[in-house]
């Protein structure tokens, strides 16, 4: 079976999350493939700046969640793999990549509410568990 290993960053702003709004119709995180001789930090760098323009941010140290889920392209299965960072910036102005349509900055519940995804909104919720026990 075909795999896909693929970065994410969650990036917040005070109290507020950064969704995008995908081509494709639904709401998520800043995400994209590992490309050849890259580790994990440095795409999920390289992947903010493609997607948002942000390029001040710093990483929480000592977040990492992992994602596994299965779809369909071109008629076979993926096993695709997320490895998610968490990071905060000061930004507020996206610049949005041709694969978005629209972002917000959101409180905890309206992402909650906005994320098309349950794993999303699982992410989400470790994420606030981590930032009140850090």
């Amino acid at each position: 079976m075909p795999q896909e290993h693929s970065v994410g960053i969650i990036i917040f702003n005070k109290d507020k999350y950064l969704l995008l709004h995908y081509n494709a119709g639904h709401w998520g995180y800043v995400k994209g493939k590992v490309e050849a001789n890259e580790e994990s930090k440095d795409t999920a760098r390289r992947e903010l700046q493609e997607e948002t323009g942000i390029k001040s941010f710093f990483l929480v140290k000592d977040f990492q969640e992992k994602e596994e889920y299965f779809y369909k392209k071109e008629g076979k299965t993926i096993h695709k793999e997320v490895l998610y960072f968490l990071a905060e910036t000061r930004e507020e102005e996206i610049t949005l990549s041709k694969e978005h349509t629209g972002y917000q900055w959101l409180s905890y519940q309206e992402a909650m509410h906005l994320l098309t995804f349950p794993q999303g909104k699982e992410l989400l919720k470790k994420v606030e568990e981590f930032k009140r026990y850090h």
